[in-house]
């Protein structure tokens, strides 16, 4: 699954960019030049090599925030967290999950809240196990409530900083259903 999703995000991000709006600075295969020093690449980021994008993106952006663990009970939600993590971290996407499955979960009738930490634990994985043997078909439904809480949050970067605005649409159109 993850091999799959990796080459899916290289084809979306491209290769190498270096837009002048983009805080992140260069970037090669959607790995920003901070995460790659991070990592040990020393080099010209337009040499950043594929191996070393796949190995970061399975390491840091699906077993690190254990988003594999989420993928053995949601594949779809774990798609999903994949996605988002990998555009506005790891920690927002769990976030995203948190908040999620604490506001559906039917005022902590079928499992208690989860603390709003940004990172997928043994509590967030008890809840997420408990959303779906409370609503077994209820997976779509929570990618749902994640992309509109991400897409609420691209909203809000390109009204804080009209520079993000050169990106709200390919946020929108790219990385939303």
């Amino acid at each position: 699954m993850i091999d799959s999703l990796i080459d899916a995000v290289i084809d979306r991000e491209g290769g190498y960019v270096h837009h002048p709006a983009d805080r992140g600075g260069p970037t090669r295969f959607g790995i920003t030049e901070g995460v790659a020093r991070a990592n040990g690449y020393v080099g010209d980021m337009r040499h950043f090599a594929r191996p070393a994008a796949e190995a970061i993106y399975r390491r840091l952006y699906w077993h690190r925030p254990a988003f594999d663990r989420v993928a053995a009970r949601a594949p779809a939600v774990a798609t999903e967290l994949f996605d988002t993590g990998v555009n506005m971290g790891p920690a927002v996407a769990a976030g995203f999950l948190q908040r999620a499955l604490n506001a559906l979960n039917r005022g902590a009738r079928d499992y208690a809240d989860v603390l709003l930490d940004g990172r997928v634990g043994p509590a967030t994985l008890t809840a997420l196990d408990r959303f779906l043997a409370a609503r077994p078909a209820g997976e779509g439904v929570l990618v749902k409530a994640i992309e509109a809480l991400q897409g609420e949050r691209y909203l809000t970067l390109a009204e804080r900083r009209p520079a993000n605005e050169a990106f709200l649409y390919g946020w929108l159109a790219n990385r939303l259903g």
